[in-house]
């Protein structure tokens, strides 16, 4: 389908992919039994009923006025939907499932806006602007794609419904952990100008990057189990002050992914609670990536550092292929051209790098917010990829933030040390 739409002409190629983003979407909220719309599985974010609006609001107030000349036709639904409802004094938000608007109210609005936006793109100019507005678009709708995915991963299994196509767990034999030997050189990042990328993302620049050695593998469930063996959440030595003070004052004993039960480790997949796959790439906050990295004597990777080591690298469990992680030696032929394994798709890893601008940087003057609020000293760079993230992100230059003590997202991590 992607070589098809690349013979396209630019204007029924991004339409086109509009139209697949939003089945994707589409899908994803088709894996939710109706009780569950109004659900908050992580507190830190909206109910599930704001995203529902959110994903045609965002290209409404995107594209109405730039793109399109059309009048609002709900106000405040187009800000409702843009921000949520802001808690009081701050911190979590604390409204209830009455203060939103009905499912019915919100898919009528969805219905409308999506009538009018594709009745004017059909006789839109697609100059540059457009296209960018466009990518835009279609790609914050793709990242929505994965954030609801580690949302109603969160979500009691019986608020879910199976679907018919879910791909089987992939579990392979054991393997030995290997590290592999980067020697010094130059790591290309950032983006091109003439192409497009998020603002974060320019200029495309080189950095040299002293010799330095990596593991072949993401760090396995299986590795991370030894740390929590070890006493590693009860062990200050291995954690930041604060990273500290978070694992203290949320009892936080293990990933979030994890589930003790009497039978011991217990994995939650999507729609299942298996035993815990060992080979999978363990997924956890950065807070629990960097003490792991101390415990084994090492360090995350800088960004640098971790492009180096990518160099080549192709994806392997991404583009919503599955719902889940494949052991982390599931496809060799992925490798870069170093011979590291699987660093594109099947879970972002960390790095140590603080979220910062590039030399250049320019933030989009119709999204001043989307990269410059976050540099802030308190968010770190994520590369590669997850099982949910769409093909157009897995490009090398694309780049991914959290703040340390979130735990919820498709986020892995390996380790390297100076040579």
């Amino acid at each position: 389908m992607f070589a098809a739409q690349m013979e396209l002409p630019v204007r029924d190629r991004l339409l086109a992919r509009l139209k697949e983003a939003r089945n994707e979407t589409g899908r994803l909220f088709d894996i939710l039994r109706p009780e569950a719309l109004y659900d908050r599985p992580i507190a830190e974010r909206n109910r599930i009923v704001f995203y529902v609006g959110h994903l045609e609001a965002f290209d409404w107030n995107l594209l109405h006025e730039r793109a399109i000349s059309v009048r609002s036709f709900n106000p405040e639904f187009d800000r409702l939907f843009a921000f949520g409802i802001d808690p009081v004094g701050g911190g979590l938000p604390t409204d209830e499932p009455g203060d939103w608007p009905t499912i019915d109210e919100v898919h009528n609005y969805n219905r409308r806006v999506r009538r009018m936006i594709d009745t004017e793109l059909e006789n839109a100019s697609f100059a540059a602007g457009t296209c960018q507005l466009l990518n835009v678009a279609i790609e914050h709708r793709l990242m929505h794609a994965e954030t609801l995915a580690y949302m109603f991963h969160q979500l009691p299994l019986d608020r879910k419904i199976r679907p018919a196509t879910e791909r089987p767990l992939s579990l392979l034999a054991g393997f030995a952990p290997e590290t592999i030997d980067i020697p010094a050189g130059r790591a290309a990042l950032g983006q091109l100008r003439s192409e497009f990328g998020w603002d974060n993302e320019f200029a495309f620049h080189e950095e040299d990057v002293p010799a330095f050695s990596i593991d072949k593998y993401k760090v396995t469930n299986g590795d991370f189990l030894e740390f929590i063996v070890d006493s590693g959440y009860e062990r200050p030595e291995f954690w930041s002050e604060s990273d500290w003070a978070w694992v203290r004052g949320h009892k936080v004993t293990h990933p979030a992914f994890w589930v003790s039960t009497n039978d011991g480790w217990h994995y939650r997949t999507m729609f299942d609670e298996v035993p815990l796959p060992l080979d999978w790439p363990v997924y956890t906050s950065h807070a629990e990536a960097s003490a792991y990295a101390r415990w084994a004597g090492k360090a995350l990777p800088t960004e640098e550092q971790w492009q180096r080591a990518a160099q080549d690298a192709r994806p392997g469990n991404a583009n919503f292929e599955s719902w889940n992680p494949v052991p982390v030696n599931a496809a060799s032929e992925t490798a870069s051209a170093f011979g590291v394994a699987g660093m594109i798709g099947n879970g972002w890893e960390w790095t140590s790098t603080l979220f910062a601008p590039f030399e250049g940087f320019r933030p989009f003057s119709f999204y001043p917010g989307y990269s410059a609020n976050f540099f802030d000293g308190k968010h770190y760079v994520m590369k590669g990829g997850s099982p949910r993230t769409a093909a157009c992100m897995l490009r090398p230059s694309f780049r991914n933030w959290f703040q340390p003590h979130y735990p919820y997202v498709y986020a892995g991590f390996r380790c390297v040390t100076s040579c």
